[in-house]
């Protein structure tokens, strides 16, 4: 008899999908949602079916956008699939995989499912959530296939500048691994060409997607950049998962694309605005320390004298505020905060944050 599979889950998305709703949601690390009606799109531009390896309009609007060849391009369902398409393609059960920590929990978590032996190092909130090089190198084996980043880092928002990433690159060669980033906050950055690690070597593999920076969830349009041979392995990999994506999204996704510099200056507006709020609400608070990026769309608090649990619990049952507790990233004294809302429901959210500190602070 074959024995069962263990079943393998998000504790974070099920608690984001159930749990995480409020009045007043502070949970939210993309902007919101774009309406159809906010793109300028009309019923002409639309068809239902397309086949092959990549709808070609939309792989050439990705390289364009990148600086980089058609055939280094991989559709997928968003970044979440993108990283798993990704990491089933690089890396064999058994395989050594070097995970950031903090870390986003979905990702781990697959990574773990297609059978990685995941080894850990550290970004510290004491070093600013940067990662220490000599700490990575010395966490390099010669079993070591593959190094796991998120950039800006997720929960933190911290961007990893070039000399870091290089360096990670020049460890990775000399294991014989790959590096694996996850640059889907890093569109929050604004920047016409987009600042992507891909360009710093093949060993680097780069997932993002059009959903955190532009609200454009909907449309599950996300990609991998590869080496031509290794993006060719993850297509025919993808006709056992997805096989032939949603036509329409693709379609939607082109004319998005042509519309990103509109959408994102609205964003960028919005993230500009809302983060002066939240650093002038903690510039407040004895009772939270925080780093404090320059771009991102969450920040990552840390409590002090206090329980961050019951401080998510008593916002949440009393206040109708919601943030991520900082369990889901391994770090249960801190939790994360979103700003992609609307700037009078986030001064709302923070006032109740506020109230629910000093509540639990006397406890």
């Amino acid at each position: 008899m074959t024995p069962a599979r263990e079943v393998v889950s998000s504790s974070y998305m099920h608690w984001a999908k159930t749990s995480s709703g409020a009045k007043f949601n502070l949970a939210m690390s993309g902007m919101p949602n774009l309406k159809l009606r906010e793109l300028r799109v009309s019923l002409d531009d639309l068809e239902i079916t397309d086949g092959g390896y990549g709808y070609q309009p939309l792989m050439q609007a990705i390289a364009e956008r990148y600086r980089v060849a058609t055939d280094c391009v991989v559709t997928a369902a968003g970044t979440t699939f993108a990283n798993h398409l990704a990491m089933a393609a690089l890396i064999k059960p058994g395989d050594e995989v070097l995970f950031e920590q903090p870390a986003y929990e979905p990702m781990l978590a697959a990574c773990r499912y297609v059978g990685a032996n995941v080894k850990r190092f550290s970004r510290k909130f004491e070093n600013g959530f940067q990662i220490s090089t000599d700490e990575l190198e010395s966490a390099v084996t010669r079993n070591t296939r593959l190094i796991v980043i998120t950039n800006l880092h997720n929960p933190s928002s911290v961007l990893i500048d070039d000399v870091t990433l290089t360096r990670i690159g020049e460890i990775a060669k000399r294991a014989g691994a790959r590096v694996l980033v996850d640059e889907v906050y890093v569109e929050t950055l604004f920047e016409e060409t987009p600042r992507s690690s891909f360009h710093l070597g093949n060993q680097f593999v780069v997932t993002s997607s059009l959903t955190k920076a532009f609200g454009l969830s909907g449309l599950r349009c996300g990609w991998i950049l590869a080496e031509p041979e290794l993006a060719r392995r993850m297509w025919l990999l993808n006709d056992l998962f997805a096989s032939t994506p949603v036509h329409a999204g693709e379609r939607l996704s082109v004319v998005a694309m042509q519309q990103l510099a509109e959408i994102g200056d609205r964003a960028k507006q919005l993230l500009d605005r809302n983060r002066r709020i939240l650093n002038e609400f903690l510039d407040t608070r004895d009772d939270l320390e925080a780093v404090r990026p320059e771009f991102g769309t969450t920040m990552f608090p840390r409590v002090r004298g206090a329980s961050s649990e019951e401080l998510c619990r008593v916002l949440r049952e009393k206040y109708e505020t919601s943030v991520v507790p900082g369990r889901f990233f391994e770090m249960p004294a801190h939790f994360r905060i979103g700003i992609t809302i609307d700037t009078d429901v986030l001064e709302a959210g923070l006032d109740r944050l506020g109230k629910a500190l000093d509540e639990v602070g006397r406890r």
